[in-house]
């Protein structure tokens, strides 16, 4: 926690402040540890000195561990009014605060903080989160595991006319068997013609013989959760189906190949796009070709084609890499591995689930 609160500190002659005040409750976490939440604490950095503000609910939780590492915890029901007198114990005179700060919370800090200026100051532990630590990395490792070991269990339960509710609670079961924690989102099964809608969730609906059935599924373990998406048959699919599978599987193996230090978010994304528009079925691939992932389920950078050049892939990024295409009232396919970026290209963490279209109940 001390070396990131130190990398803000860093940041602090850049942005000519000399103090963040941090309402985010994922940001909260990465730097103090506390994880009550978004609305149950906040975490002030000065130069010299760290504070966890919140109320007593989380005292006995925090009061060893923060104190352990070098933060101070203020236990009160008047957040904001405790993080002014702060403040200015921490002599701070110039604040920055979190761009997304909801305007009710603004307005009151721009109204009752009397002799500190305020100043709005975008992602900037969002930008630190994006390069992790290597605990940090050992944990995701950990997550796309228990993920991999799950699915792979679930592919040899499945059937035809199991219902997308089906699928998605039994594959829930087997992660929380395997030591997930929660999911990440609802878990998305859907079959057949549903299959083109990018985030269709699962439905009561009966997978049948021939359909192609996409599960998009991500768990926390230890904090940090994984990302995977398969799309597989059941039973023998449609042949144009098949096709657009491998031409999916084609465009995500390039834009795999493309991952290394250095390269450009928005040529990760083309990599990929390249080999879709090629097949003449660009006009069905409609998101950008994966993201970061970590404390959140979508971190930075986006690999899209509408990334800037400032996002760059760097060593112990993790990303997703999952082109799909969606063609209405037919179906879809979408493949979704978790990349980490090592010093010399890349490692699939989850290439241990196949990803040659599997025909379940063949």
């Amino acid at each position: 926690m001390r070396t990131r609160i130190e990398n803000v500190r860093k940041l602090f002659g850049p942005l000519d402040i000399d103090g963040l005040l941090v309402a985010e409750g994922t940001n909260m976490a990465y730097l103090s540890g506390f994880t009550g939440g978004t609305g149950d604490g906040l975490v002030l950095i000065g130069r010299d000195q760290v504070a966890v503000i919140t109320d007593d609910r989380y005292e006995d939780m925090y009061r060893q561990s923060l104190a352990d590492a070098g933060i101070e915890l203020l236990i009160t029901r008047n957040y904001w009014g405790v993080a002014m007198a702060a403040a200015k114990r921490f002599k701070i005179s110039k604040l920055g605060f979190e761009a997304s700060l909801p305007f009710r919370d603004f307005d009151y800090l721009d109204e009752n903080f009397e002799g500190v200026d305020i100043v709005p100051i975008p992602d900037l532990i969002e930008a630190l989160r994006e390069v992790k630590e290597p605990d940090e990395v050992a944990k995701i490792r950990h997550s796309t595991q228990v993920a991999v070991e799950a699915f792979n269990t679930l592919i040899g339960q499945l059937q035809v006319g199991m219902t997308e509710r089906e699928v998605a609670n039994r594959l829930d079961q087997l992660m929380k068997e395997g030591g997930a924690d929660k999911v990440s989102f609802d878990t998305i099964v859907a079959a057949g013609s549903r299959g083109a809608l990018p985030h269709g969730t699962y439905t009561d609906n009966a997978i049948e013989d021939g359909d192609l059935v996409t599960i998009d599924f991500g768990y926390y373990v230890d904090g940090y959760t994984s990302d995977i998406t398969r799309t597989l048959s059941f039973g023998q699919p449609d042949p144009n189906l098949e096709r657009v599978y491998q031409v999916v599987l084609a465009a995500q193996e390039a834009a795999i190949a493309a991952v290394k230090p250095g390269v450009l978010a928005a040529d990760v994304d083309k990599a990929a796009r390249d080999v879709i528009e090629a097949a003449e079925l660009g006009a069905y691939f409609n998101h950008a070709t994966g993201h970061s992932i970590g404390l959140s389920i979508h971190e930075g950078p986006v690999l899209s084609k509408f990334a800037s050049n400032e996002d760059v892939l760097k060593e112990n990024m993790i990303v997703t890499i999952e082109p799909g295409v969606y063609l209405k009232d037919q179906g879809g396919v979408r493949i979704e591995d978790d990349i980490l970026v090592t010093k010399d290209g890349h490692e699939n963490l989850t290439a241990a689930i196949p990803t040659t279209l599997i025909k379940v109940g063949k």
